[in-house]
């Protein structure tokens, strides 16, 4: 049995300074995926006893990246889509372990005005070909910030936001094409038709005291994972963050 946990910290630098030390301890994960960690190499130092560490910047000071702690050695480790449009960002980090593959993923937002939403739409393509074509030689296990609210019941309110980045009608196509293509939503697998339980909150308006919030955190699975999967939670107790940790336990 491993324990999985991926966390959106929004700035790895500010969230230590708002408890993340002592969440880490206490999640107490095999896997820790991180993103936005908003950092350079040599920026903090930042080591956990028992764990490795493994690091995407994107070129762009202070901007996206991804991070993930694990208690396991890695086969090997791949950074990025191998696709040099794509890879500037530092948004993909894949470990091949020896019975799946564990990627984590800070997805592109669509931004306002949904100025990014035709390069989105690239991204969600080479980022699918991407998944299936590991999901050929093993099982895969993808985690992350999707940045999309797959259906009406993950966000609070989905009539005021509709086309609005993260829920428009495209981002949450591609999202079921994803899922068509032989990923499972871990947490619906467990609780489909669970309401009011979130992962992001905007810094606005109170947004988290009333939990007015998005599922935008998800951790997928290859569908044929399916009778491997043991259970799935949304840390919404855990705070330093806009977003909170998400987690899966998976018997592999």
């Amino acid at each position: 049995m491993i324990k999985l946990i991926s966390w959106n910290v929004n700035g790895l630098r500010a969230c230590c300074d708002k408890g993340f030390r002592e969440a880490f301890k206490q999640l107490d994960a095999d896997f820790f995926c991180l993103q936005e960690t908003k950092m350079q190499a040599g920026q903090l130092d930042l080591e956990f006893e028992g764990y490795a560490s493994y690091w995407n910047y994107a070129e762009k000071k202070g901007y996206s990246g991804t991070a993930i702690f694990t208690r396991k050695s890695p086969l090997s480790v791949t950074y990025g889509l191998g696709i040099d449009e794509h890879d500037r960002e530092g948004r993909v980090i894949t470990l091949e372990m020896e019975d799946f593959f564990l990627v984590t993923v800070y997805t592109p937002n669509s931004q306002d005005g949904l100025k990014r939403l035709d390069y989105r739409m690239t991204w969600e393509d080479e980022f699918r070909a991407y998944l299936k074509r590991l999901d050929e030689q093993k099982p895969v296990l993808v985690c992350g910030d999707l940045n999309v609210a797959h259906k009406e019941i993950d966000l609070k309110n989905p009539k005021t936001n509709r086309m609005n980045a993260g829920f428009t009608d495209q981002e949450r196509e591609k999202f079921q094409t994803l899922l068509d293509a032989g990923f499972i939503d871990t947490f619906r697998h467990f609780y489909p038709e669970q309401t009011g339980i979130y992962s992001w909150w905007s810094y606005r308006f109170k947004a988290r005291e009333k939990n007015a919030g998005w599922r935008i955190d998800y951790f997928l699975a290859s569908a044929r994972l399916a009778d491997k999967l043991e259970g799935a939670k949304i840390h919404t107790e855990i705070f330093g963050s806009d977003h909170c940790p998400v987690e899966v336990t998976v018997n592999i």
